[in-house]
């Protein structure tokens, strides 16, 4: 395990991107929480360098779909939306890692599975 894999543990990233930010997103954009599709998770996927290669999991939620047509847009909603807050996101991960800052790059949405979708997020630190 790279040293990135030892600090990027489940509750770093829990703590980086918490559970509540999907609801708080979902509220923002529908009104009611309740009326999302799918929950977020942050997840570490490895480095190379000064990149550091993590994943915004779209997990499906019960008896709701997760369809592309739904998913496949967000890279562009998430970039700039005040909730998920990807300048926040680098800023912690370059905390986290002990550099002074970070720039960020989103990739587009790919599906895993009918139930799992994930938005490539590489972070470069400084």
């Amino acid at each position: 395990m790279s040293p990135y894999g030892q600090i990027f543990t489940e509750k770093t990233l829990q703590t980086i991107f918490p559970p509540e930010r999907t609801e708080a997103f979902f509220e923002a954009l529908f009104g009611d929480a309740e009326e999302g599709s799918y929950d977020i998770a942050l997840a570490f996927a490895g480095s190379h360098g000064q990149d550091l290669d993590f994943e915004l999991k779209l997990i499906q939620r019960p008896g709701k779909c997760l369809a592309c047509n739904l998913t496949y847009g967000l890279p562009q909603v998430f970039s700039r939306h005040p909730i998920i807050n990807m300048n926040g996101i680098a800023d912690a991960v370059a905390r986290a890692a002990g550099a002074p800052s970070a720039d960020w790059k989103l990739g587009n949405t790919r599906e895993i599975s009918r139930e799992l979708h994930v938005i490539p997020l590489t972070i470069s630190l400084a």
